[in-house]
């Protein structure tokens, strides 16, 4: 059975710019005519209007980001977001927006040099971040609503790259992740999704001055033994590092040390 690393990662950026025009107005179908005031387990204090105020403001924003090209970080958040007055219309008001997204997504140069909190200093970074924040959304919609979401197995996979390539970045707003280190214990992630029988696997090490995402070994090289190990489907690795899910449930295939799993878990999900 072969074995990649993040082989094809991150896909082509017109990918990004459908999926998020899908996505946004799935989630938009999903909330329009749900109560507003549902609780949303995965996003704590959090109603279904205020998870929907909070997808089309931030998209919002970062098509602010793109239209200007910002090339150091913002000090405000302020954007003309026109949020209706009735918290009923908040679904329509999402939906509203994607012609103007999709408009600064085709008009943006991917490869235009700007800031980003994460490890990609380039436009196409905040296409990728837009789907991911989008969909992971969807599926906190759906669930607070008893519905059983469905993930595409690509875009799951390039989810589960993007998290862990930008997580060493993200302690500008998870400080929990500046306070992830070992002793050199490695993680592995692996996606079983692959028709040709590839397991598609990300492997993290933790040391004593923080965290990182490994390379890709070598054809030839066999990867050392992990201290613990994840093994599921594309979708299910992405909920479970975004801590939608537990690595308990049956979904998942563990091996190795929990303590390193449960250490990983405390210190990661945002």
């Amino acid at each position: 059975m072969a074995t990649t690393s993040r082989a094809g990662h991150p896909l082509p950026y017109d990918t990004y710019r459908k999926a998020i025009e899908r996505e946004t107005l799935l989630f938009a179908e999903v909330v329009k005519g749900a109560d507003p005031a549902t609780a949303v387990p995965c996003c704590p204090d959090w109603t279904v209007a205020e998870l929907a105020q909070h997808v089309g403001a931030l998209q919002r924003w970062f098509s602010a980001l793109l239209t200007r090209l910002v090339q150091e970080p913002p000090r405000s958040r302020d954007v003309e977001l026109g949020l209706p007055e009735r918290v009923a219309e908040y679904a329509d008001w999402v939906a509203d927006g994607v012609p103007g997204v999709a408009a600064v997504l085709r008009d943006t140069d991917p490869q235009a040099a700007m800031w980003a909190w994460g490890e990609d200093q380039h436009a196409r970074f905040w296409a990728r971040r837009m789907l991911f924040e989008t969909l992971v959304h969807r599926v906190d919609a759906e669930r607070a609503l008893g519905r059983e979401p469905g993930i595409d197995d690509a875009l799951a996979a390039d989810g589960v790259d993007e998290f862990l390539v930008n997580l060493p970045y993200a302690g500008l707003f998870a400080p929990a992740v500046t306070k992830l280190r070992g002793t050199g214990e490695t993680l592995a992630f692996r996606c079983t999704d692959a028709a040709d029988d590839t397991v598609e696997e990300w492997r993290v090490r933790l040391e004593p001055d923080g965290f990182r995402l490994l390379p890709r070994a070598g054809a030839d090289a066999a990867p050392a033994e992990a201290q613990a190990a994840v093994r599921g489907r594309a979708a299910d690795l992405l909920l479970l590092l975004y801590g939608r899910r537990s690595y308990e449930e049956s979904a998942f295939d563990v091996s190795g040390e929990r303590t390193v799993l449960d250490h990983w878990f405390a210190h990661t999900a945002f």
